[in-house]
């Protein structure tokens, strides 16, 4: 008996079909001499015409598959690499889904796009959790320090509620604004709320990331003002306020960390239930193709038997076409209703799964919700917040891996029901259509062909036992198809892995170059304090946590984008590669055509993937360009709050230093003293004068020696430098030798773009070395200047003390005067630390209880050094004058 075309064989051409391709597998479809191909494939009376061929191609796609009158379908009449395809496949609408039982019920075609979408929504929801976490962990721990000042009578009980609501407020506000922008970006999308495009959805993913980095960039500017109105309620001190902005800061840091470690996990764990997924999907496909595949064993074997009928005459070429039409037709109303009754029952299951999962999930969010306020509302003091921040954190895992081994169950529990009820209907369709073959052999024939009953019942056993071998080779082909398919699964978790790994680079060497330029900037305003550099340093990599943080969660959704994107032209590559695997495997060349056939479909086939190869590269270098704008983006939010931040810390420092300044002139003391020295009657002219006239002389001598020092220091760091200089060109000309010498080997072994690129990153190391030894000069120079006006100011302090103490002895005025040394001078070590002198009047010796000591501020000429360094004789004015008045008196 001569067997009909093998399904597999019919697959390949129907696939052959769809990409209006004919691959001439079998030596019946040959292209025309035209080029063009010849539709009718059917023409073999021997060849059974199965009843899923007229629907989707593929017998997967035959079941359970929407009306395509509904919706556009791409694949079906182009080839894997049109460009019109790709533009209808963007605008493609797919069922919009929001757990994975629905995806059971989709049709082959939409199952990678909407399980794809199910990651980005996974994403989505991990970054709204994450980001409530962090907003509460500040607000806690602002809570805190609050409650902290509370105890301490620091800030009155009204206030402490009264800063509180605030910030509730101010956050809560900032809450609302998101989720208006949100619900505004969902409200553009499609009318149509039942189904999704590729396109909206990449839209969306895009302004959600805008949105989030607006929402970023205003939750740290409340923070900063949350910190700024707690700290200026409380009316600390400035060394007080800063300790607390470098802890919240730390603490802050701390979170953004743990953030980072819990985010990283889990999109590896939703990148993992994706191919969990993948398999599940498999497998319900896999069962759906039961009963077509066993329609077309059972049809090819009956048919078969027809057919050597018709040879020996008992049945003519009409009777067989009759009945192979009735009974085509009675399969085809059989698969009809299996395919309706998986569709329905199907949904109807998955639909009380989901209500069942609902219920799940509201009882266990009520429980977690419990369990957090119960912690929230205990009571933390300040050493004990990493304690809280861990226990808070660690909670919130807990929750969240809850909820994820809830929906993992809920998922193999579906897909096992889902898989349980197509068995079943499975063995009811099975046996529907051996009934009808029975039907046919028993009753049928015996009245259409005069044939005995023992007769017919010999044929049913002769289909039995030809059904059997096909049925097992479709099981054969079934079972490769399924290594296949792990095999290629495996293949795109090493890709991932392999992106994972990229990004990771990629995040590191962003980080490193953010460091670096942040170094840089706080190495040119070498004034500030440690503790001020600390403090920007620490504020610098929290917010720079959180844009990577940000940044990373956006790449992996645009790695789900763009696999979203290949997604139809992997398929029909990997259907057409499974397809030659298999036949190759089926039925091996014997002879020159075959063999010539193959091979034209081997290098079709290496063609497609080239061609794909090349749309993935160009669609992944699209996602990365979109990217690195994201990236600018960020950064530019970066550098703007981090330039508020150092303007801060500059603003505040000089203030601190001004403050310093008004303290150490010591005005009041010296006015008191020239003005008594005014009054006094021991005081003459020629005394006083000659007094005047010594002091002028020490300053004299004191700026005409810092002058000559500072000449001498900076000759001899311009003397280092022209030194530097001498050897770093020396050994610039080494280096240039030795790449004369290397540089023929290097013409031949290396590329123009690899030449271009050492000379390049030459330059700018060239360019860099030369800002470092510019910067590093300018350091010394600056620290050699202030250690020369650390003593000029040191040795006026101290002319100027001797002089007022020369005055107030000359004059022997009534005054205490108790000298404290200045903390410059005692950084310096100074002599004059220990130096205190104390003039008394006879008149204080009877009256000590009520005698009024007036201690001498300290520091009286520190806040004139730079003047005096400016303009020398800008610093005698005041004695000059005070002099001009001594003189009068002396006169008089």
């Amino acid at each position: 008996i001569q067997e009909s075309e093998s399904p597999l064989n019919s697959n390949i051409t129907a696939f052959a079909l769809k990409a209006k391709v004919i691959y001439p597998i079998n030596q019946k479809f040959r292209p025309l001499a035209d080029g063009s191909s010849n539709p009718s494939l059917h023409e073999n009376p021997k060849q059974a015409v199965l009843p899923n061929q007229v629907m989707e191609t593929s017998t997967s796609d035959s079941l359970g598959s929407l009306s395509q009158g509904d919706k556009e379908d791409c694949s079906s009449s182009t080839t894997i690499h049109s460009t019109t395809s790709d533009d209808r496949f963007q605008a493609r609408a797919f069922l919009r889904v929001t757990s994975f039982p629905e995806v059971l019920t989709c049709e082959s075609f939409d199952v990678k796009l909407c399980l794809c979408s199910l990651v980005l929504k996974d994403l989505m929801l991990l970054d709204t959790e994450l980001r409530k976490e962090k907003h509460m962990m500040f607000t806690q721990v602002l809570k805190i320090y609050l409650t902290d000042f509370h105890h301490k009578k620091k800030i009155t009980d009204d206030l402490f509620k009264k800063i509180l609501l605030i910030q509730e407020n101010d956050f809560e506000e900032l809450q609302k604004q998101l989720d208006s922008r949100l619900q505004s970006t969902e409200m553009t999308e499609a009318h149509n709320s039942e189904y999704q495009t590729l396109e909206d959805l990449e839209r969306k993913e895009k302004e959600y990331s805008e949105h989030m980095i607006d929402h970023m960039e205003a939750f740290w500017k409340q923070t900063d003002k949350a910190q700024q109105a707690f700290l200026d309620q409380s009316k600390c001190s400035s060394a007080k306020a800063t300790k607390i902005m470098m802890d919240l800061t730390e603490k802050m840091i701390a979170v953004e960390n743990l953030l980072s470690e819990s985010q990283d996990l889990q999109a590896m764990d939703i990148q993992e239930r994706l191919f969990n997924w993948e398999l599940m999907v498999k497998m319900i496909d896999s069962l759906k193709s039961y009963i077509p595949e066993e329609c077309k064993c059972r049809l090819n074997t009956v048919s078969n038997i027809l057919d050597h009928l018709t040879v020996k005459n008992n049945l003519s070429v009409r009777q067989k076409e009759e009945l192979l039409t009735d009974l085509h037709k009675a399969f085809w109303e059989q698969l009809a209703h299996f395919s309706n009754e998986c569709i329905q029952q199907s949904k109807d299951l998955i639909l009380r799964e989901l209500e069942c999962r609902e219920k799940k999930k509201k009882e266990l969010k009520d429980r977690q919700k419990a369990e957090q306020e119960s912690l929230l509302s205990k009571t933390f003091h300040n050493e004990d917040i990493n304690d809280f921040l861990k226990a808070y954190h660690e909670l919130l895992e807990k929750h969240r891996q809850a909820q994820w081994e809830l929906e993992e169950e809920d998922d193999c529990e579906s897909t096992e029901a889902v898989a349980d009820l197509y068995k079943e209907l499975y063995s009811k369709a099975s046996h529907a259509l051996e009934e009808l073959v029975m039907e046919l052999f028993l009753q049928t024939l015996p009245a259409v062909t005069g044939l005995s009953a023992k007769e017919c019942e010999l044929l049913k056993e002769e289909w039995q036992e030809n059904l059997i071998p096909q049925l097992e080779k479709w099981e054969t082909h079934r079972q490769r198809r399924w290594k296949l398919f792990q095999e290629q699964l495996l293949q795109e978790k090493e890709l991932w892995i392999k992106e994972y790994a990229v990004s990771a680079v990629m995040q590191k060497h962003l980080s490193e170059k953010q460091e670096k330029i942040i170094q840089g900037v706080i190495s040119r305003l070498g004034s500030l304090s440690d503790g001020s550099v600390n403090y920007i340093l620490q504020k610098h990599r929290l917010l720079l946590c959180s844009v990577l943080r940000r940044l990373t969660l956006r790449r992996a959704g645009m790695a789900a984008l763009a696999r979203m994107r290949l997604s139809r032209k992997k398929s029909l590559l990997q259907e057409l590669r499974e397809q030659h695997t298999l036949q190759k495997a089926s039925s091996p060349c014997q002879d020159e055509d075959q063999w010539q056939l193959q091979k034209a479909v081997e290098s079709h086939i290496l063609e497609e993937e080239e061609k794909l190869e090349e749309e993935t590269q160009q669609t992944h270098l699209e996602f990365h360009q979109q990217l690195v704008t994201e990236i600018k983006e960020a950064l530019q939010f970066l550098q703007q709050h981090m330039e508020q931040v150092i303007g801060q810390t500059l603003l505040q420092h000089a203030r601190q230093e001004a403050g310093k300044k008004n303290s150490d002139d010591g005005q009041d003391f010296k006015e008191r003293l020239v003005e008594a020295a005014v009054e006094s009657v021991y005081g003459t002219s020629n005394n006083i004068s000659r007094l005047v006239q010594n002091y002028y002389q020490q300053l004299g001598k004191i700026t005409e020696s810092y002058e000559g020092k500072k000449l001498q220091q900076l000759k001899s760091l311009q003397a280092e430098r022209g030194e530097r200089n001498r050897l770093r060109k020396k050994q610039e000309i080494e280096l240039a030798l030795k790449e004369e010498l290397t540089q023929g080997l290097l013409n031949v072994s290396s590329t123009v773009h690899q030449r271009m690129v050492l000379q390049q990153k030459k330059v700018l190391a060239q360019f860099e070395l030369q800002q470092q030894i510019r910067l590093q000069s300018l350091k010394q120079k600056l620290l050699g200047l202030h250690h020369l006006e650390t003593d000029l100011e040191n040795q006026l302090k101290e002319a100027e003390q001797d002089f007022m103490s020369e005055l107030a002895a000359l004059a022997r005025v009534p005054m205490a005067v108790k000298q404290q040394p200045s903390k410059r001078s005692k950084a310096a070590g100074d002599k004059r630390n220990s130096k205190r002198k104390t003039f008394h009047s006879p008149e204080s010796a009877d009256k000590s209880d009520s005698h009024e000591n007036v201690q001498e501020p300290p520091g009286l000429t520190s806040g004139l050094c730079r003047e005096r360094l400016q303009s020398p004789h800008e610093e005698e004015a005041e004695p000059r004058q005070n002099s001009k008045m001594l003189k009068k008196r002396g006169n008089r």
